[in-house]
C-alpha cells in the first residue's frame, strides 16, 4: 500500500525544478497534491498532467506569493481543491534569491521582496493552514545550504532562510502536543532550471560537484525523496530537525 494513501499534500512552488519533484513524489506515494504555483501556469499543468499519468492525483492552485493578499489567494484555491477536506502535508518549498541580497547592493524594496517571499509567506502559510492541517500531519519547510556556507551575493536571501530554521524548530516545540511534526530540509546547488549556471563550462561542472562529499550535483529527486521520508509515517519520532541535505558540501578541504 502507499504510504500516503487518502492523505493531502499542498506543495508551494510545486511547479517547477525541487518542488515539483516533491509534488511528483508526494502523490506517486499516494497523496492528492495541490501544486501551487505563482505565474507560470503552463509549468503547473505539466506537473499535474505528469502526475496523472502515473496513477497520481492533483490539481493547480495559483497565488503570487509575497504580495499582498497572497495567503487569501493561495487557501481559496487550496480550499475549493480540497472540497472539505483535511489538510495532512504542507511543504512551504516557495522562495528565491531573486539576483540580489548583497550587503552593498540590495535596495530597501528588493530586501523587503526578498523577505516577504522566503520568510512572511511561509509563516503566515502555516499560520492560515493550522486550522486545516489535521493532527499528526505534517509540517516540511525548505531552507537552504546557505544558512551555514558565506554566499556574499546573497545575504538577506540567507538572512531569511536561517528564520525558516528558527521557525521549524520553534514550531515543533508549539504543535507536539497535536501529533504535528515539523521538520526543515536545507538542500546544496541543485541542477534545476534556475540553476543552469551549473552547466556553463564542463570545468566549472566539475568543480560544482567536486564541492560535494559524493562528488556529483544534487537533484530534484535527492530533494523530494528526503521530503517524501519526513511526510510518512517512517519520520513520526523525527521533529524539530534541520537536514543538511547537499551531498556533504564543503565539509572541509580535498587533500
Amino acid at each position: 500500500m502507499s504510504k500516503l494513501a487518502g492523505r493531502t499534500a499542498l506543495v508551494t512552488g510545486g511547479s517547477r525544478g525541487i518542488g515539483r519533484a516533491i509534488a511528483q513524489r508526494l502523490a506517486a506515494d499516494g497523496a492528492y497534491v495541490a501544486v501551487h504555483y505563482g505565474r507560470d501556469e503552463s509549468a503547473a499543468k505539466e506537473t499535474v498532467a505528469a502526475i496523472e499519468r502515473e496513477g497520481g492525483r492533483a490539481f493547480a492552485v495559483r497565488a503570487e506569493l509575497g504580495v499582498a493578499g497572497d495567503v487569501d489567494t493561495l487557501f481559496a484555491g487550496l480550499e475549493e481543491g480540497l472540497a472539505g477536506r483535511s489538510l495532512d502535508i504542507l511543504v512551504n518549498n516557495a522562495g528565491g534569491t531573486m539576483g540580489t541580497g548583497s550587503i552593498d547592493g540590495t535596495t530597501p524594496e528588493e530586501f523587503d521582496r526578498l523577505i516577504a517571499l522566503n520568510m512572511r509567506a511561509p509563516f503566515f502559510i502555516i499560520q492560515r493552514a493550522l486550522p486545516l492541517l489535521s493532527d499528526g500531519g505534517r509540517i516540511i519547510n525548505i531552507s537552504s545550504a546557505d544558512t551555514r556556507i558565506a554566499i556574499t551575493h546573497e545575504l538577506a536571501y540567507s538572512m531569511a532562510k536561517g528564520a525558516i530554521n528558527v521557525l521549524g524548530r520553534t514550531l515543533a516545540h508549539a504543535l507536539g502536543e497535536r501529533g504535528i511534526t515539523v521538520n526543515t530540509v536545507a538542500p546544496g546547488v541543485t541542477d534545476t532550471e534556475a540553476n543552469a549556471w551549473i552547466h556553463s563550462s564542463p570545468e566549472f561542472e566539475a568543480l560544482t560537484a567536486a564541492a560535494s562529499a559524493l562528488n556529483r550535483i544534487g537533484r530534484p529527486s535527492d530533494i523530494a525523496d528526503i521530503v517524501a521520508f519526513l511526510a510518512s509515517d517512517d519520520a513520526r519520532w523525527i521533529t524539530g530537525d534541520l537536514i543538511d541535505a547537499t551531498g556533504g558540501t564543503f565539509l572541509g578541504p580535498r587533500l
